[in-house]
């Protein structure tokens, strides 16, 4: 067995002997620093969220979330489920909403830029979140790294565990993300099976891990076009959706059923339909990677502090 190997069983050992903290008590939502400059929840929110704590309590079945982390790519940041003043809204958002609305208020980041690679989010978004010490962490990474020419899924894998490995160490709750069947994506689907092994991967990961595991590859009504935005890469509001329904199974907050099926069957595609999918989006996405540019340049975080995320009857925090 290698050396890196005996590390990783030894520090696995070791976080399964420690006593959890947070259940003890020993850890209180205080100043939790997260964002580009190093900032935090102003003195004023914490005093809010503290008061909204007492007045609240836990509603409905689960645990409590007092701080929910988002970490990754395109997938966590939203894209495309837009509200109607353009502002991107997504799974994560979606699942802010309904932990607010459960017990009050929930403080919430979403770290995710589009296009991102592990290598950046371990770089950029790790820090923050570790600092934080969130009671809730979703993890989707490796999307982007398994369309780069040449990537190994195994070794990927590896570079993942490792990662996880170190978010265990802030004691929170982990959902570990397996990607969708991208089988009717056009180009996409030619790397259909270095997904699939990198997704067995994830399930390995998350089981030995004690991550939670959202099997969106097993999500069916994420099949249908219209679950995909208009890139057919990114999913739809819809599609988010169905993402926040069975994270919010998964964490015991009543939500619609993921599952349930379409009203009625969907209209196909044409040939002209894709065609024009190859002009407005295949094109340019072939003209970045050519030059090198990653459609994530230039962005950052949308929310890239905690801040406190009320339910509808105070304000919803963008």
């Amino acid at each position: 067995m290698s050396e890196r190997s005996d590390e990783r069983l030894r520090r696995e050992r070791r976080l399964r002997s420690e006593p959890d903290a947070r259940a003890a008590g020993a850890l209180e939502p205080t100043t939790r620093p997260l964002g580009r400059e190093g900032g935090s929840i102003t003195e004023s929110r914490r005093n809010r969220a503290s008061a909204l704590s007492g007045v609240n309590g836990s509603a409905g079945c689960g645990t409590r979330i007092d701080a929910f982390v988002a970490i990754g790519d395109s997938f966590t940041e939203g894209l495309d489920d837009f509200r109607p003043d353009g502002s991107i809204r997504g799974w994560a958002d979606r699942v802010a909403e309904l932990i607010a609305a459960r017990q009050g208020h929930v403080n919430y980041a979403n770290l995710g830029v589009r296009g991102k690679v592990l290598a950046q989010i371990v770089a950029d978004q790790f820090p923050p979140t570790l600092a934080a010490r969130p009671d809730l962490i979703g993890l989707s990474v490796g999307g982007n790294d398994m369309l780069r020419p040449g990537s190994d899924p195994d070794a990927v894998a590896v570079r993942v565990e490792d990662a996880i490995s170190t978010l265990r160490t802030t004691g929170a709750r982990i959902l570990v993300f397996v990607g969708m069947d991208p089988g009717r994506t056009p180009v996409v689907r030619l790397v259909r099976g270095k997904i699939a092994i990198y997704n067995e991967h994830l399930r390995a990961i998350a089981a030995r891990q004690g991550c939670d595991l959202v099997d969106l590859w097993a999500l069916t009504p994420l099949r249908d076009p219209r679950a995909w935005g208009k890139d057919r890469v990114h999913l739809s509001s819809d599609g988010h959706d169905r993402v926040a329904r069975l994270v919010a199974q998964i964490l015991g907050i009543p939500s619609g059923d993921p599952y349930e099926g379409w009203p009625h069957p969907a209209a196909p595609k044409t040939r002209r339909d894709d065609l024009q999918w190859t002009r407005e989006f295949f094109l340019p996405w072939l003209g970045r990677r050519l030059r090198g540019r990653s459609t994530g340049d230039g962005y950052l975080p949308k929310r890239p502090e905690l801040e406190v995320f009320l339910d509808e009857s105070g304000i919803l925090g963008r």
